[in-house]
């Protein structure tokens, strides 16, 4: 066993052991407590004392004249004790008396003694009352305390106590040890569970953990182990696909610089080389064909650029209320106005005439535009794309359907991921897979949710809601 082994072994047996200690030191303190009594000025004695004195303080009591009195002596330490006595005859009536409490009679039957001497106080009292006979005459005496004493008569058999006392001694040996070594088993038990639990944490930290069934005390802390390493493996397969998205995307953004910048370069070298009459309309058609290169580059760097602001929240919202339902219809009759897309279709359909929101307009005219346009490219030729609005309670949700291509599960749940570009398309993918991670960062940044509902063959439907008051 390691040397880690033993500290825990032996820190479970040192609780253990102190647990049984307090268990003794509260017996003792209980068994004090039922063998000894307080006197009144505080001292503690055993709880025999009062029958000790109630006898002894026959040596106190005197005759004069035939009466029964108490010496100066005796009457001090009555005093001193804060005790009261009575001396009777032997008819039972009250010859002499000190400090006698209040409530207490003056005479006693035959009876009232007998059961004054077995229980050990009078009826109505609960303090204890001890009798006491004076032996040079045929008078009792009783002995009134401030505490109360319970006095208990048994009947021994001496044989059995002096046995019974030697096999509770071996009895009570046998039982300690066996604690003993109950506690050592025990601690050795739980090292070596905790050690076996301490290599799981390690091996799922070497992604080297096979699950097991817990089984006993500890089958929860195993079935925690195995949601733990199974979280863990999930996070490292989502890291290797990030990380080869990246990768994939850091090819492609590079391809998408370069790209651009080989006309520019082209033709900036025939420009340079070229010249004479004539060359004035062929200049002017290369210098639009360098300025169109020269802006696809200014937007891929405007796109990497909001992305990451977004992501960072450092972009400032201008939001204004404004009408949503006549927002998406300009955006809608905006990209029908473009040449590439006169000839589709878009519907709008709403709930309301109007819905108010706040929004910030540019930022929201990027990402819808995005949204629509995404739907009617990978949507496909034929496909019918609609735009919903509707408000549900205190919710604004917009969809973009389409009844087209549709994708798999995988794909839906890609789609809005930074560096994807959808490849189901007739068409190359120009993007530089920025455009719905960007949709997405707007949409939250106003406090909305996206969600992606789509089958092959079926369609897809993008669901952005917000929350109003």
């Amino acid at each position: 066993m390691k040397r880690s082994g033993y500290r825990t072994s032996l820190h479970i047996y040192f609780i253990f052991l102190l647990s049984l200690l307090c268990i003794l030191i509260t017996a003792s303190v209980l068994f004090f407590m039922l063998i000894t009594v307080r006197k009144a000025d505080g001292t503690i004695v055993r709880s025999d004392w009062p029958e000790s004195f109630t006898q002894e303080f026959e040596k106190q009591i005197v005759f004069i004249d035939g009466k029964p009195r108490v010496t100066q002596a005796g009457l001090e330490l009555l005093q001193k004790e804060e005790l009261g006595i009575q001396i009777l005859d032997a008819a039972g009536e009250e010859q002499f008396s000190f400090r006698k409490p209040e409530q207490v009679p003056s005479g006693y039957s035959s009876a009232g003694l007998l059961e004054v001497e077995r229980a050990g106080h009078l009826a109505d009292r609960k303090t204890a009352s001890l009798i006491g006979v004076a032996a040079d005459s045929n008078c009792t005496y009783i002995v009134h305390f401030p505490t109360a004493v319970n006095r208990l008569t048994m009947q021994l058999n001496g044989e059995h106590l002096i046995r019974g006392r030697t096999i509770a001694f071996w009895l009570g040996g046998l039982m300690l040890l066996l604690i003993f070594l109950s506690g050592i088993v025990y601690g050795f038990c739980m090292t070596r569970t905790m050690g076996r639990v301490t290599d799981a944490v390690k091996a799922i930290a070497l992604r080297a953990y096979m699950p097991v069934q817990g089984k006993g005390t500890f089958s929860d802390i195993y079935d925690s182990l195995n949601v733990l390493d199974a979280e863990i493996r999930s996070s490292d397969r989502l890291r290797e696909q990030t990380d080869t998205m990246r990768r994939e995307w850091i090819a492609n953004i590079t391809h998408d610089l370069k790209t651009p910048l080989s006309p520019v370069k082209g033709y900036a070298e025939i420009m340079q080389e070229e010249g004479g009459a004539g060359a004035e309309e062929q200049y002017r058609r290369y210098a639009e064909i360098i300025l169109k290169n020269v802006s696809y580059m200014e937007q891929l760097l405007d796109d990497l650029k909001l992305t990451y602001q977004l992501e960072s929240g450092t972009v400032p919202l201008e939001r204004k209320r404004m009408d949503l339902v006549r927002f998406l219809k300009e955006t809608v009759i905006d990209i029908l106005n473009t040449p590439e897309y006169e000839e589709r279709s878009i519907q709008i359909q709403s709930s309301r005439e109007d819905i108010f929101f706040s929004f910030d307009r540019t930022l929201f005219r990027r990402a819808f535009n995005n949204l629509i346009v995404n739907a009617l490219i990978h949507g496909g030729r034929d496909a019918q794309i609609t735009v919903g609005a509707a408000v549900f309670k205190n919710e604004i949700q917009v969809t973009v359907s389409d009844n087209g291509k549709g994708m798999t599960a995988e794909e839906a749940d890609r789609m809005f991921r930074r560096y994807y570009r959808g490849t189901d398309t007739d068409k190359k993918p120009e993007g530089t897979g920025l455009g719905l991670a960007i949709t997405k960062n707007i949409i939250e940044s106003h406090g909305g949710a996206v969600d992606v509902h789509s089958a092959p063959d079926e369609g897809t439907e993008i669901s952005i809601t917000f929350k109003v008051n």
